[in-house]
């Protein structure tokens, strides 16, 4: 497995633990259906939080957020439409971005919740 991959599902297992930690209910981990794919999906207070995970060894170039820009945004509405679908779910949806910077060992997490809303088609 690639260095940037191997760091990817530490950082994403670390997201996972603060979660878990902050009382929040996994669902699904890397949820797939054909192309369309989610980090985490996690339930708290009768929400369904969709988490976009981002983990970057620094912050030199960009902050990890800035990578989820409006193609990332629509795939991940588009993606968590069909979960929604799927599932039958009746819940309000929150869409939240994890950030994860540093190495396994010591990593920074950082929450920003209703990090983006769906955009108008």
């Amino acid at each position: 497995m690639a260095e940037h991959n191997i760091l990817g599902k530490a950082g994403e297992n670390a997201a996972v633990a603060y979660l878990e930690q902050h009382d929040y209910i996994i669902r699904h981990r890397n949820w797939r259906r054909g192309h369309l794919e989610l980090d985490i999906v996690a339930a708290k207070n009768n929400e369904l939080i969709v988490i976009e995970v981002k983990t970057r060894r620094n912050t030199k170039f960009a902050a990890p957020e800035d990578a989820v820009n409006l193609q990332k945004i629509k795939r991940t509405v588009l993606a968590a439409d069909t979960y929604i679908k799927l599932f039958q779910i009746d819940a309000p949806v929150r869409f939240d971005i994890i950030t994860v910077v540093g190495d396994e060992n010591n990593f920074k997490i950082e929450h920003i919740k209703e990090a983006f809303y769906p955009p108008m088609w």
